[in-house]
């Protein structure tokens, strides 16, 4: 794959703008960082019911209730994952997120068999899969928010729930940054049918390159232990790659080249965050399981 001067200057120009917006999502404070994600979430929700409506196309005969109440259902399991921190007054987003679930499973299905025709079962399918595939992602990283918060005393609060966000996102950027530069330069060996453009050797060195980076900073600037900044990057490298080729699969047998095209250079929310999908879930595991 050669490299392409036009296309990596339109992608930098893309990724400052892109990393900006989510640095002050991330870091402002645990309600921004919400907000974020509520974003990302719809966005990647819009993108896949476009998707599998080309790959299957009954799926465009849902009814509204079910098209934009499965995306509140996962948006009440993002909810429902948050800790005390996400709550004001009488107001918790935890309990909120719990009637909305309760509330948006019911109705769905009910939905479904009144509106849709003709009703097949193939389509509350599809939409439970986006249910895993996107909602159970962004919520588990509301849980990994939440488990790195610490509060001290009635006035004094130290916040640290964004610092392993903060790591994962990074690994996924470096070696996603680091796979396409080092492919373009070195990368002979195809990875696999799914993407050609994709090499051996830009995998393997974007995955050592973000492992190097990401540990060496994250123990220089924040003081970590070397075992998890080595191991959440390797994790990273390795369930984000799948995270990519899963979302190419997807689009290649929609027939698309891009999930969308809100981001230039980088195409939309499932191509940006195809990686951060998957690469999230095993980080989950990884924390509850020695964390």
């Amino acid at each position: 794959m050669a490299f392409n001067s036009a296309v990596f200057k339109t992608r930098a120009l893309t990724a400052v703008i892109f990393a900006a917006v989510m640095l002050c999502g991330l870091l402002i404070n645990q309600w921004t960082f919400f907000l974020l994600f509520s974003i990302i979430h719809f966005g990647c929700w819009f993108e896949y019911q476009k998707i599998i409506a080309l790959i299957y196309p009954a799926y465009k005969n849902i009814s509204p209730v079910h098209k934009y109440g499965v995306m509140l259902t996962g948006w009440g399991f993002m909810m429902f994952m948050t800790n005390e921190a996400f709550a004001t007054g009488n107001f918790s987003l935890h309990e909120t997120g719990w009637w909305l679930m309760l509330v948006m499973l019911v109705c769905i299905p009910v939905a479904e068999m009144i509106f849709s025709r003709p009703f097949t079962l193939k389509n509350l399918g599809y939409s439970l899969a986006g249910l895993l595939y996107i909602s159970l992602s962004w919520g588990l990283m509301m849980d990994i928010r939440c488990r790195g918060m610490m509060f001290e005393g009635t006035f004094l609060s130290i916040d640290f729930g964004w610092i392993t966000p903060i790591i994962l996102i990074a690994s996924i950027w470096i070696n996603d940054t680091m796979a396409y530069i080092a492919g373009s330069f070195i990368g002979k060996t195809p990875l696999t049918k799914i993407s050609p453009k994709k090499t051996w050797e830009g995998t393997l060195g974007g995955a050592l390159l973000a492992v190097v980076a990401v540990s060496i900073t994250s123990h220089a600037v924040f003081g970590t232990d070397w075992l998890p900044v080595i191991i959440i990057p390797c994790i990273a490298a390795a369930a984000g790659t799948f995270g990519d080729l899963l979302e190419s699969k997807l689009k290649r047998m929609a027939g698309l080249k891009d999930s969308g095209h809100i981001m230039p250079g980088h195409g939309g929310f499932l191509d940006r965050f195809d990686s951060l999908l998957l690469a999230t879930v095993f980080v989950w595991v990884y924390i509850r399981l020695f964390y």
